[in-house]
């Protein structure tokens, strides 16, 4: 066995390419996961074979093309480089790594490697600030999957969430800075949407999840798990860092798919409002985000924008993902090591 520990970095993932037939293979992944679209098994096959990704898969390319860069999906261009930085920062007695959870490279393919450099102390760092089952929950789930059919099972440690982290906060607020000297009405904070059951599912007493009062606006014992909770905690830190008060900040969450319930207020519906109420330029933080990927640069400063201008307002700026900034290095060197 060697001395060195692993640090495994995951991501959600990307397509291989923007084509359709990648596109479709990447949303067959990710959207069977059970974790994912949380319902029956033969209704998942069929919604997700038979009319998402066949029907979906088109347009999804069309927006992954979009924001393509010669060096591939932005995603992972800006995952490598954090590798690359972080594996510089921490030294010869770590190994860096990076997975996605769903396409390439894949998190068993990563683990496998540790394995034959005989790298049996592995601390999983997943690329998500707060928690959800679809996220964290997944990659956990799959991290174990596949290290239980090992003969020797490495020591091994999860981080469940960092949302409130001080050094990540300062990351986004520093990201946030040079922009907020220009003229803005609002600040909006957009994090990706959930189905409401999800969150219920993470409150063990029953009684607290969309039962108590602005239940998600401060953390305690019955929702400490819920990711829109640690949302919200996220954009009161960073707020709260660039000294802004409640009134010149909201929060919403964007891509709700289907029809049932999602967290609410949707991202749309604010913008729509915040036009209504005279507001022409609104700067964009995407706190659930550490690298820009579609749902920012494309969904936020391009489908966004047009809806905003259509509804009157003039400018949607987005805030720059944490990519591979720096301080968010210094932040994940302080992850790996606390």
């Amino acid at each position: 066995m060697t001395d060195k520990k692993g640090i495994l970095l995951i991501n959600l993932g990307t397509p291989d390419s923007p084509s359709v037939p990648d596109v479709r293979k990447y949303l067959r992944e990710f959207l069977m996961d059970p974790r994912v679209i949380d319902i029956n098994a033969v209704g998942r096959t069929l919604l997700v074979k038979g009319i998402i990704a066949p029907f979906r898969g088109p347009k999804s390319a069309k927006s992954y093309k979009a924001i393509w860069t010669d060096k591939g999906s932005p995603l992972m261009v800006y995952g490598l480089r954090v590798k690359a930085l972080l594996q510089q920062k921490m030294g010869d007695a770590y190994h860096v790594d990076l997975a996605m959870r769903y396409q390439s490279p894949s998190i068993e393919s990563v683990l496998n490697d540790f394995y034959k450099r005989k790298i049996f102390d592995i601390k999983v760092i997943p690329l998500f600030p707060q928690y959800a089952s679809a996220t964290t929950g997944s990659v956990h789930e799959k991290v174990m999957d596949i290290i239980s059919k090992w003969q020797i099972v490495p020591k091994i440690e999860f981080v469940n969430s960092y949302y409130n982290h001080p050094m990540m906060i300062d990351a986004f607020a520093e990201q946030g800075k040079a922009l907020l000297k220009d003229s803005y009405d609002h600040v909006l904070f957009s994090f990706h949407g959930l189905p409401v059951r999800q969150l219920i599912n993470t409150d063990p007493s029953g009684a607290h999840c969309q039962k108590v009062g602005k239940c998600c606006e401060e953390i305690t014992e019955n929702n400490q798990f819920c990711y829109s909770a640690q949302c919200y905690q996220t954009a009161f830190a960073i707020a709260k860092k660039l000294g802004l008060e409640k009134s010149q900040f909201s929060i919403s969450f964007q891509s709700r798919l289907g029809r049932d319930p999602w967290i609410q207020p949707y991202t749309s519906k604010v913008i729509e409002e915040l036009a209504h109420q005279g507001k022409k330029r609104v700067l964009v933080f995407c706190p659930a985000f550490v690298a820009d990927c579609l749902e920012t640069i494309y969904e936020i400063a391009e489908e966004y924008q047009l809806e905003f201008e259509a509804v009157g307002g003039e400018k949607i700026q987005l805030v720059p993902g944490l990519n591979d900034h720096p301080m968010w290095i210094d932040a994940l060197e302080n992850i790996a090591l606390n």
